[in-house]
């Protein structure tokens, strides 16, 4: 099985929708490529997040009603077509009820926004970087070694900062697939509790949005000179809050010192 033959059967995988002899397909595809395993957690992370917040959305009386003209058109065209008239008549019934529901799910979909599906992403991220040997892909307190890392792995380069001395030492970094692409994860300790930073590209304005809490876990996320930043942690908020202000900082004190090379 070739990735592309895995990306298209995934969502079916994931909805356990393929039969067993797919299914062993994919299962042995996943233990030898890890491309695929990151798609793989991204789709499991979305359908939870799809599963759990998006609202449940009635059909309307008018959908009710052409549902049930189909039906009971179909059901009429029945009892005066021949047997193999009738099973077309029943595709297309099935056709519309079809329809009509992936357009509520399609329209239930972009009620979730996109910062919020990324926040879900990061989050996953955070907690599946926590399991055994999953945390970096460089394990090093210096920023020189960390950094240099990325070249040739990432078309950009990622600030990185160490901020020991002010109580959050920096221990590595790792690649990560966030937002539809590879990303850098910067990993900060704050005492027993791990920071995730996660930095990619971006064309939004230099400015902080609002955090967002979940299941004991705080995302603070912001922009600035042309980067996205994420940072992901189960420390308390004010300490996580002082966390982004310090690498903000570090990167003003960064930005100030190459404009005036």
């Amino acid at each position: 099985m070739t990735c592309d033959d895995f990306g298209t059967r995934l969502g079916a995988y994931v909805d356990q929708e393929l039969d067993a002899a797919a299914r062993a397909d994919m299962e042995q595809h996943l233990r030898t490529c890890p491309v695929c395993q990151l798609h793989h957690e991204r789709q499991r992370a979305l359908s939870r997040a799809l599963r759990d917040h998006l609202p449940t959305i009635e059909a309307s009386d008018l959908l009710r009603a052409r549902i049930t003209g189909a039906i009971q058109g179909a059901y009429a065209e029945r009892r005066r077509t021949p047997a193999r008239r009738w099973r077309w008549v029943a595709v297309a019934a099935s056709a519309l009820f079809v329809v009509t529901a992936s357009y509520a799910t399609l329209a239930s979909r972009r009620a979730l926004s996109p910062r919020v599906d990324i926040a879900h992403e990061v989050l996953s991220s955070h907690v599946r970087s926590l399991m055994p040997d999953h945390l970096t892909d460089v394990a090093s307190t210096d920023q020189h070694n960390v950094k240099p890392w990325f070249d040739g792995r990432l078309d950009y380069s990622p600030p990185v900062h160490d901020l020991a001395a002010q109580g959050f030492p920096l221990i590595g970094g790792r690649l990560d697939y966030v937002n539809s692409r590879p990303v850098a994860a910067l990993v900060y300790q704050r005492r027993q509790h791990v920071i995730n930073l996660f930095v990619w590209p971006t064309n939004a304005a230099d400015g902080r949005a609002p955090e967002i809490t979940e299941r004991g876990y705080h995302v603070l996320r912001w922009a600035r000179a042309g980067m996205a930043y994420w940072a992901v942690s189960d420390l308390n908020g004010d300490e996580l809050r002082q966390f982004a202000r310090l690498d903000q900082l570090m990167d003003s004190i960064a930005t100030s010192r190459e404009d005036h090379q």
